[in-house]
């Protein structure tokens, strides 16, 4: 009885996380096809979506990295452990890419392949990048190193900054690094050296990479 009930509970939580990332693939392919058809339609949409896209750009906004990254981070940190975190962040990648190129090649009639190929291999990468992102939930020095590398990214892809100027990409970036924060905060203490650690590894990768994704 006891082995049947042990089975029985694996074949549940198999079932379970089976759900959980097709629900997150739908996710994707959802969020994939709202914003092509928002890029795409942006001057025949809906008055209240139209209003919003005029005050937010917010077609633009959908079309950076910042909030997919966000995101991926949230549904990683989320996730039972590092290989599901790896599994669930993958299948919303593939969801999302591949309704948005769909979407581009069959209803909006053309096809960028120099930028589809940036996210084709963003794709498949993001199950590694995910295995790593799941340990930044944690409260340890190694949490705080990674959370430190997300938040450093999403700086660089927030602000615009150089020797003699500082700026904002644009309010939803604001709010999606000021949301990553909040995801990732770890104590007073922590979280403070996390944002300082972040700024200068954001600041060195500016320096040193010879080219920018942003």
């Amino acid at each position: 009885m006891k082995k049947q009930m042990k089975i029985y509970n694996k074949d549940k939580k198999v079932s379970k996380q089976i759900l959980t990332t097709l629900v997150i693939l739908l996710f994707g392919a959802a969020l994939g096809t709202f914003s092509k058809y928002l890029d795409y339609r942006q001057a025949q949409l809906p008055y209240l979506l139209h209003i919003m896209d005029e005050r937010l750009d917010f077609h633009n906004f959908l079309g950076s990295f910042a909030p997919w990254i966000l995101i991926a981070v949230c549904i990683s940190v989320k996730s039972a452990s590092p290989v599901r975190a790896a599994v669930n962040v993958f299948a919303f990648f593939t969801g999302m890419v591949s309704c948005y190129y769909l979407y581009t090649n069959f209803i909006a009639g053309f096809f960028p392949r120099n930028y589809a190929m940036i996210w084709f291999a963003l794709t498949m990468v993001s199950p590694f990048m995910a295995f790593f992102c799941w340990y930044a939930r944690e409260n340890g020095k190694a949490a705080v190193i990674f959370s430190a590398g997300i938040l450093a990214v999403l700086f660089n892809l927030t602000f615009s900054y150089g020797l003699i100027y500082f700026d904002v990409r644009s309010i939803m970036h604001v709010v999606v690094f000021i949301a990553a924060i909040l995801l990732l905060r770890k104590s007073p203490a922590k979280t403070l050296v996390m944002m300082g650690m972040a700024i200068i590894i954001a600041i060195s990768v500016k320096i040193i990479l010879p080219f920018h994704l942003w």
